[in-house]
């Protein structure tokens, strides 16, 4: 007699496939969104486009379980957006933007600063590693020496990005903490001061210091599997979703 078979559970049995490519381009287009929608709340003082900014961070962390059907994330999703509209209706409408700009920093630091540890290769010398090897080159102590110094840029950047984050954070009024707890603040911004460092110049600084060190490594390693940015580009998305979830574990 065969055993009976076990029932599917009913959140994944119908669950359709998600292809990487939809979902690394809807991430993206949620990642490009947020500090748009945060400025716009911060520079009017609106709750409504707060309400929303946060709303773009909940579906850009559960955005593979909905779109997988996820009973779960669908609930998580509506408890969400019923707190984000009631928060947006207090004077405390403004205060969850000032977490994103510090929290994904430090989070990003993390991710590169936790790869310098011993035993473990520094994060740049994977993706290079991936590079290269895509390209059947080799790779030379030189490259090996320099991606590891460039990992110890990335997080100490970073670090510095999100401590700076955070002390605007405090120091920002009316919204900012210190602020909203009744304390005194002897050097303040704005709000929107605050936003257009935090959600607008922050991409600035990192694009501004991504191009400098891309000028520099292409004049001390003119022997490379690309040609130019673009290429670069291009061949960093070749590595494929598989390389890029393993990497980030």
């Amino acid at each position: 007699m065969s055993k009976p078979t076990r029932p599917p559970d009913p959140g994944t049995a119908s669950a359709p496939e998600v292809s990487g490519g939809l979902l690394m381009g809807l991430r993206v287009l949620l990642a490009v969104a947020y500090p748009v929608f945060a400025h716009l709340a911060s520079a009017r003082a609106d709750g409504g486009w707060a309400a929303i900014a946060m709303a773009d961070i909940v579906l850009l962390l559960l955005l593979e379980p909905l779109l997988k059907r996820r009973v779960w994330a669908l609930v998580a999703v509506a408890l969400c957006l019923a707190c984000l509209w009631i928060v947006s209706q207090s004077r405390y409408a403004l205060v969850p933007l000032l977490a994103p700009p510090v929290v994904f920093i430090v989070l990003a630091a993390w991710l590169f600063g936790r790869t310098l540890v011993k035993g473990r290769v520094p994060l740049i010398t994977r993706i290079v590693e991936g590079l290269y090897a895509q390209g059947a080159m080799p790779m030379t102590p030189a490259l090996y020496r320099y991606t590891r110094q460039l990992t110890v840029a990335w997080t100490l950047m970073l670090s510095v990005l999100a401590i700076a984050n955070l002390a605007l954070a405090l120091c920002a009024v009316p919204s900012g903490l210190l602020a909203q707890l009744g304390h005194p603040v002897a050097w303040s911004v704005t709000d929107e001061q605050w936003s257009l460092f935090a959600n607008i110049l922050n991409y600035g600084i990192v694009g501004l210091f991504f191009f400098i060190e891309y000028q520099l490594r292409v004049r001390r390693f003119p022997h490379r599997p690309y040609r130019n940015a673009g290429q670069f580009v291009q061949q960093m998305a070749q590595l494929g979703p598989r390389f890029w979830n393993e990497l980030l574990r």
